[in-house]
């Protein structure tokens, strides 16, 4: 599978895998894993194959999502060539919701930080690392909320698991909707706003047009393209310009800064 793990596991879809030595290490599931690149793809250990070819998108024909966007655009195609191997995850959906219920207003370090805490304080113990925790296993130590350190997110995060613990939401039955009912059912929750429901539309559920804006993709809207205004209005133009795989040039744009060094 084309797949360049330092891109895909670096750039901040998800805030569990760690690099030293040149194996990247991450939990998913239950499951603690160690990733090491190789000249054809990674060699891995930890878990079953069909798993982590699932959480990489190998259904994803990556040379033609690639050649697609790139022929929309000049810059994209350009990032992509020094970029090969960029590839979307597909993350848990509850998970992946509460992480980015986490994530707001904080840069990649602390949102990381943030995640390690809650799973440390409420997951299951793995042998050294820890399961990102179910709705319950918040619930039942929310005590425990407060030495996370979440500030103003602490709420947010009590009042998303006792959504889902009470089956007032059920992340799994959004797998079957399209994009705008997605983001519009996402949006329902206290905490997720545009950007947010953008990100878990696009890394839980699979819609590769979503193009989620935040700070560093409204600055490079505005500078390369001569796009800016509302979230609404850069982000459809993101997916107007990019259309059914904006997703994945929303990611090569997120680290342009990093790709043209």
């Amino acid at each position: 599978m084309d797949v360049s793990l330092d891109p895909t596991l670096g750039c901040g879809q998800a805030h569990r895998w760690t690099k030293k030595n040149d194996i990247w290490t991450g939990v998913v599931g239950n499951n603690v894993i160690e990733l090491t690149q190789t000249g054809n793809g990674f060699r891995c250990s930890g878990c079953e194959k069909n798993m982590i070819l699932d959480y990489f998108r190998h259904e994803d024909d990556l040379s033609s999502i690639v050649e697609e966007i790139s022929q929309k655009d000049d810059f994209v195609a350009k990032l992509a060539e020094k970029c090969p191997g960029l590839r979307v995850l597909r993350q848990d959906p509850w998970e992946c919701t509460a992480t980015y219920i986490l994530a707001t207003n904080a840069n990649v370090k602390r949102i990381a930080k943030m995640v390690e805490t809650v799973c440390n304080t409420f997951g299951t113990d793995l042998g050294g690392m820890h399961s990102f925790p179910e709705p319950k296993q918040i619930l039942d130590k929310s005590d425990c909320v407060a030495d996370c350190k979440l500030g103003y997110r602490a709420e947010r995060l009590l009042g998303f698991a006792e959504m889902v613990d009470d089956g007032d939401f059920n992340p799994e039955a959004l797998k079957k909707s399209d994009y705008e009912e997605c983001v519009t059912t996402l949006k329902t929750i206290p905490g997720v706003g545009p950007k947010v429901a953008d990100c878990v539309a696009l890394f839980a559920y699979g819609h590769l047009d979503a193009f989620p804006v935040d700070v560093r993709i409204s600055k490079i809207m505005e500078t390369v393209y001569g796009v800016k205004g509302s979230y609404a209005k850069i982000s459809e133009a993101g997916r107007g310009m990019f259309g059914a795989y904006a997703g994945y040039a929303q990611e090569l744009l997120y680290h342009s800064s990093v790709i043209l060094v």
